[in-house]
Formats: C-alpha cells, structure tokens, sequence
C-alpha cells in the first residue's frame, strides 16, 4: 500500500484514510459554548485545521490518551518554534515508524469492515429464507415479481435504488431524491451487474453485495469505507 506525503513527509493513504473516516465517526460532545466568545474565531480555526487533517486519521490514533498528547504537543512545538530537533530529520527517523503504524491500524479496520459484512449476510439470509446466495457471493432476495424483460449487460437500465450500509446509514438514495435513474448496466458494479439480470421490468429486489463485487478495498468517497458490504432495494423500470 503506497503512503503519500504531507508537508514534504507523511500521510496515510487513501485506503488508510477512507477507514480511518468510518472506523470513528464524529459526535458533537463538547460544549463550544465554554469557548470564550472573544476566542471563537480561534476555535474556529482549530475546527478548520482539524477537518482538513484530523479526520484523515480519526479512528487510527487514540484521542484519549498520550498518542493524542504527543500529537497536539508536536503541532504546538512546531507552532511556537520550540523544537529541540530540526524537523525535517525527526520526521525521517520517526516517518517510517508512523507509516508502518498507520497502516497496519488501517487494514485492521478494512478486515473488521469485511468480517461485519459476511456476519451481515450470514444473519439476512438466516431470517430471509426466501433469498439466494449466488455463486459470486451476492444475496438476491425478490420483493416484487416482475413480468417483463430481463437485462442484459449491454442493456441501459431504468431503476429507482436506496442503498445503505450495513448499519443503517443510507450512502445513496434515488428514490430519496424522487428520480429514477437511467446508466449502461455494464457501466455499474459486478455486483449490479449479475444482480439486475436475475430482475425482470416491474420487479423489485434486495441486493446485498460483499465488497469484492462493491467497491473493494478502495471504498468510494467519503459515503461507501473501503471493504464495505452494501444492501440496496432496488425496482427495476425498463430495460433498453
């Protein structure tokens, strides 16, 4: 996994970055209103700088403790010119050690992520008796029986979708949006792909699609972590 470089030396990468997003999503539990009013705008600037950096390693680095310490105390030597150490050299000689860290906090993450989706699975098709899984490892379940023609990969697709993740959380959502939406099958996912042809027009079905046929290791955005596993309902339109 490669690592790029912030300020001339260290950043996750983006597979590292995507988990550490997910892995520990923000709650608002501090009161900013302790802040003094006269200090807001330096507040807000911390708010600011936190968002830009911070939450590329939120969940790999503990917050409540000395990793979280030594963090702050080395942006405020640095801020205040207090380093006993010409920087560029400590982050040579510690660089590698944080990547290593880093990266290995991340694939842990990616790994909990894809043994939450088999679990996932395993309980949807424990209480979904009626759904298949398929030798490529989808779970099909069919809603609504349709009566027209099935899909194929060279075929464009009307369809209406909610997709979520295993948790609830709701990543993309036509019918959220109150439009369908029109795309070359052979365009979308593996997972959409084989799961739309076992659909025929007018039918409706649910999709549950382990990441090696989602998005991988690699996720998407900030919306869909790496090694996620994705649940979509999904009505199939018309076929052309």
């Amino acid at each position: 996994m490669r690592s790029f470089i912030l300020a001339s030396f260290l950043m996750i990468s983006s597979r590292a970055f995507q988990a550490a997003r997910v892995a520990s999503r923000p709650t608002f539990m501090r009161a900013m209103s302790t802040v003094p009013e006269d200090q807001k705008p330096m507040y807000a600037l911390g708010i600011n700088l936190a968002k830009q950096i911070g939450g590329q390693f939120r969940g790999l680095i503990d917050t409540n403790g000395p990793e979280m310490d030594a963090v702050i105390q080395g942006f405020k030597d640095t801020m205040k010119d207090e380093l006993t150490e010409e920087p560029n050299a400590f982050l040579a000689k510690h660089g590698p050690e944080l990547n290593n860290i880093l990266q290995e906090r991340a694939g842990s993450v990616v790994d909990k992520m894809k043994a939450d989706g088999e679990d996932f699975i395993t309980n949807f098709l424990d209480v979904n008796p009626e759904a298949v899984k398929t030798d490529s490892g989808i779970v099909y379940l069919e809603m609504v029986a349709g009566t027209g023609e099935s899909p194929k990969i060279e075929n464009t697709v009307e369809v209406h979708y909610h997709g979520q993740l295993t948790d609830g959380t709701v990543f993309d959502s036509s019918v959220q949006r109150g439009q369908t939406i029109s795309f070359p099958l052979g365009n979308v996912i593996k997972g959409w792909q084989e799961g739309l042809q076992l659909m025929k027009e007018g039918g409706k079905a649910t999709l549950v699609i382990p990441s090696e046929l989602g998005y991988g290791d690699q996720g998407s955005g900030e919306t869909i972590p790496p090694g996620a596993t994705l649940k979509f309902e999904v009505e199939l339109f018309k076929v052309q």
